[in-house]
């Protein structure tokens, strides 16, 4: 079998084994950030980061929701990097942001982050203060989905199919799924581009 066969075909043994209903309740979740007048905060490192830039256009345009990415601010983000640390930046962009219970957060990320494994701890202390102020949590990630599947309110688990290829499976299906989520009947409210040209 080629390469091009087999990363096709674990592809779609991933797509058979996601549970439609969580991606329903991350829809919920979604419409009732919106219904409540919240925002809603993309987070993500790396890949992921590019991600949330291109989803946070999506929720705003498509779906309607206030919606932003911390990661989409270079200045702030290599300031706070460079004069407090990696650690803390996604936490005090929120508090900067005044994220409170009405809002929520929405995470892209390979493994979900760890502070015993010192993997993407900025996302770990995001999440705490979400907890901590009422602020709801929501994943799409890859392995075993780490702290976030921990905490979250509503989380998709991209399933590991080939242990060599968790990153590239997880980045590619955060873009499947959050267009899922702003194409479903209960979050979309203005129509895409190609989709009504004639």
């Amino acid at each position: 079998m080629s390469y091009a066969a087999q990363h096709l075909k674990e592809t779609a043994e991933i797509i058979a084994r996601i549970a439609p209903a969580d991606c329903e309740k991350c829809v919920a979740e979604l419409r009732a950030v919106r219904e409540r007048g919240g925002r809603l905060f993309i987070l993500g490192v790396g890949g992921s980061a590019a991600n949330a830039s291109h989803a946070v256009n999506d929720f705003r345009k498509i779906a309607g929701i206030e919606c932003y990415a911390p990661t989409d601010n270079v200045s702030e983000l290599t300031a706070r990097t460079n004069d407090e640390g990696w650690a803390s930046v996604f936490v005090e962009w929120l508090r900067g942001s005044r994220l409170n219970t009405k809002d929520a957060l929405l995470v892209f990320s390979v493994g979900g982050g760890s502070l015993e494994k010192n993997v993407s701890p900025n996302l770990v202390h995001a999440l705490q203060l979400a907890k901590q102020v009422g602020a709801r949590v929501i994943g799409i990630v890859g392995k075993d989905g780490g702290f976030t599947a921990q905490v979250a309110d509503a989380c998709v688990i991209v399933p590991v199919v080939n242990p060599g290829n968790i990153t590239p499976h997880s980045e590619a299906f955060q873009a499947v799924l959050w267009h899922l989520f702003v194409s479903h009947p209960d979050l979309k409210v203005a129509q895409t581009k190609w989709e009504s040209v004639r």
